[in-house]
Formats: structure tokens, C-alpha cells, sequence
């Protein structure tokens, strides 16, 4: 059977069109404002945006491009961002907008994280201290309930507080809103000796995935935890290592069973329960599907992992217009071991649906329901 098509921004309606012709240009003007870069950075971020706008692909002039070439960049370079395809142009954009800032350097603003401030704005909302309040709640509850919370809250990201809520009595309504749910495969999977999370979002997003680690330790589900964080800045908020320090600090200066879990996520950190780490497969622009044997062996090694997010979703199984109704386990049946999704729905891409609800979706929606935000769903591969 032939592939579903890889997915370009070429379409003017497309969404992908959409992102690169609005969002990115958007980024650069954020980026350049969010700092007082001097007059070189202004000028390559200003040329960055020429090229994204009116320009074609054009090579990085530094030691990377040697691994960008083995990711498939003498196929796109001089050619048009949106002829690329999406996954390729969009990562390949944030490594030309670290470089354009000073990121890697050297200078004065090496390492220095272009996205930081939103990251920690979103951190300092005052939106988290109800979302971190509802913990205390929580605490009240059966363990099950408080497991498929806390799973419901990592799934709805920065919407914690649904997630919350998505598991108590009388809400059908926000349940609805899940496409796909096998969150009844995933909990037979545990008690694992090792979970691996591969992160996304960082802020608001984070906490309730440090939350579900959290709570796995704590109630025997898993004896450790290996996060994987991407090894530098990366589509505007992924998370990478100092993230996951600020999210914890965030929880640890906070009351109640919010600050509690916090020490506890603390000493795990530091006494290895929960390992940190990164490998710059996850900045590449390809699917997991051709990840590198050490890549391909720690998840190998892993009894359970959980992708979180949209973009790790698209990477897992294939950037391409899938029929929604392949079935999940076709999609990843390259994937080392058991595997699960959960996934908001802010993209193209969706496999493993019943034909039912695809066709529900599509004549309440068109096809606003892939990319609106506010559908989720929960796949696993046992």
C-alpha cells in the first residue's frame, strides 16, 4: 500500500501555509522584542525574515550543517520553505532563529533561551495557582481517580484544571471532546520498572506531567523515570533541562499538595528515581521511525514510554495526511516496545479514529476539528 502523502505548506488554506506564513514571522518580531539583541542579531533576525517570507532555504554557515545534511537538507536547500516538507521547514526555521540570536554562540548571549520569557510567563499566570490549587482537591479522591486525573491533566497540557475535571462524576460533555481514547489499555501496562516520558511543552505544560511522574513513584506504578527534554530551545516553547528546574521550583514554592509534590519531584531528581535527558535526534527534522540506534535502544530499554504533544505525535507516527482511520499500532509498529500518546490535537495529523467519529467531526467541522485545540486523544500500543 502507498504512503499517505508527506504533508508541505504549498497550499495557500493549508494550516501549514498558515504557520509558516503567519506564525513564524510573527515569532521573529516576538523574538526580536523579547530582548535588547544588538545590531548583528537585529540584522539576521530581519534577514531571517526575508527569507521566510519572500526567500528560499539557504545553508546554516556553521559546523552544523554537517548534521543537517544528514538530515536531508542538500534535498530542500534553495528551495521555497513552503515546498519543504512542513515537519523539515518548521524545525529547520527554529535551528536558522537560534542561530540568528547568538545561541550557540560564541558570545555574550550563547545559551541564552530566546523563548524564555514566555515560558516564564506562562509559569508566573496567575491561572496556575487555581490549576495547582485543584491538587489539593485531588488529594481527597481514590488513587484510580486520581491517576486518570492526573493522566487527563498531562493530556490537556496548560488546561490542567479540565484535565482534572474530566475524570469526575457529571462531566460527559468535556469527555466528549476526546476522538480516540484508549486510556483503559494504558493502565493494565502498569506497574512498570521504567516509564519513559518524551516531553513537550514547557510552563503550564510541564507541571502536570511532573505531576503524573509524580505520582507513579509515589504510588508504586513505576520505580523510575527517564524525562527526555529537548538538548536546546526548540518550537517556541519545548521544554528543555532548565525547564523542568523552573517547573519544579514553580510547584515547590507553592502550598498544599502542589508544594509537597514538588520536594517530593525534587528529591527524585536528585537521587535518580527521575533522570533528565536529551538527544539531538529530538531537534531532528524526521520521524521517530529513523531515529539512531542509541535513540532506538534507550527506549528499548524502557517498559513503557508516554509522547506527550502535538509535535512529538506527528514525529511518532509520520508527518503525512494518514487516513484518520489507520490504525494506531500500524502507524508506530516501528516503535522499540509499548508506547502511548497523549495528544491535543493542533495539527493535520491524526491516525487510529473509528470511521464514525471521523465522519461526525468532519460534518459538525470540516477539518477544523485537527487543528482547533480543543479535541485530544489518548492512543496506546501495548
Amino acid at each position: 500500500m502507498p504512503e499517505a502523502p508527506v504533508i508541505t505548506a504549498e497550499e495557500p488554506d493549508s494550516f501549514a501555509h498558515g504557520v509558516l506564513a503567519g506564525r513564524h514571522p510573527a515569532l521573529i518580531r516576538a523574538v526580536r522584542d523579547a530582548f535588547p539583541y544588538g545590531p548583528g542579531q537585529r540584522r539576521a533576525l530581519d534577514a531571517l525574515l526575508t527569507s521566510v517570507t519572500e526567500g528560499v532555504i539557504e545553508p546554516l554557515g556553521t559546523e552544523d550543517d554537517e548534521r543537517w545534511a544528514a538530515w536531508g537538507a542538500a534535498d530542500h536547500l534553495g528551495r521555497s520553505w513552503f515546498a519543504a516538507p512542513f515537519l523539515w521547514s518548521e524545525s529547520y526555521f527554529y535551528r536558522c532563529l537560534l542561530e540568528a540570536v547568538g545561541y550557540f554562540g560564541p558570545g555574550p548571549w550563547q545559551g541564552v533561551d530566546p523563548f524564555r520569557p514566555f515560558k516564564l510567563a506562562e509559569l508566573d499566570a496567575p491561572e496556575t495557582d487555581g490549576e495547582l490549587a485543584a491538587l489539593d482537591r485531588l488529594a481527597e479522591r481514590p488513587e484510580e481517580e486520581r491517576e486518570r486525573a492526573l493522566l487527563h491533566g498531562s493530556l490537556w497540557g496548560n488546561r490542567a484544571d479540565l484535565g482534572f475535571r474530566l475524570s469526575a462524576p457529571g462531566a460527559p460533555t468535556a469527555r466528549s471532546r476526546l476522538v480516540a481514547d484508549d486510556g483503559e489499555t494504558l493502565r493494565p501496562l502498569l506497574p512498570v520498572g521504567t516509564v519513559c516520558l518524551v516531553a513537550d511543552n514547557a510552563g503550564r505544560e510541564l507541571i502536570p506531567d511532573l505531576l503524573l511522574l509524580d505520582h507513579l513513584l509515589g504510588h508504586g506504578r513505576a520505580r523510575r523515570a527517564l524525562l527526555q527534554v529537548k538538548p536546546y530551545p526548540y518550537y517556541v516553547s519545548d521544554a528543555i533541562t532548565a525547564d523542568v528546574v523552573d517547573a519544579v521550583r514553580r510547584l515547590t514554592a507553592a502550598e498544599g499538595a502542589a508544594g509537597e509534590a514538588g520536594e517530593r519531584l525534587w528529591a527524585a531528581l536528585a537521587d535518580g528515581r527521575i533522570e533528565v535527558a536529551a538527544h539531538p535526534f529530538f531537534c531532528a527534522p524526521l520521524p521517530y521511525a529513523d531515529m539512531p540506534a542509541d535513540l532506538r535502544d534507550r527506549f528499548a530499554a524502557a517498559d513503557l514510554t508516554i509522547f506527550k504533544g502535538d509535535l512529538n505525535y506527528r514525529r511518532l507516527v509520520g508527518d503525512r495526511l494518514h487516513p484518520p482511520t489507520t490504525p494506531f499500532a500500524d502507524a508506530v509498529v516501528r516503535f522499540p516496545g509499548p508506547v502511548a500518546a497523549l495528544r491535543t490535537l493542533k495539527s493535520d495529523v491524526v491516525v487510529g479514529l473509528d470511521s464514525a467519529t471521523e465522519t461526525a467531526l468532519t460534518a459538525a467541522e470540516g477539518q477544523h476539528w485537527r487543528t482547533s485545540g480543543t479535541h485530544a486523544l489518548i492512543q496506546v500500543r501495548p
